[in-house]
């Protein structure tokens, strides 16, 4: 079974306003996140895309 869309990550800087089944990377800068964001994306082979302030998410295309 291949997936073609999914959510690899959840990159936050309040753990309160996400919960669900991929990872989630609580950080406490929003330079924190762009940096675990880029790291995923060359990890994870992914894209990051930003929900709303403080709230990033890896997906797969």
């Amino acid at each position: 079974m291949t997936h073609e869309k999914i959510i690899l990550a959840v990159i936050t800087m309040n753990g309160g306003r996400v919960a669900g089944g991929a990872p989630i990377f609580i950080c406490q800068t929003k330079e924190e996140m762009e940096q675990i964001a880029a790291n995923l994306e060359a990890i994870l082979d992914g894209i990051a895309h930003e929900l709303s302030e403080g709230l990033l998410i890896i997906v797969k295309h």
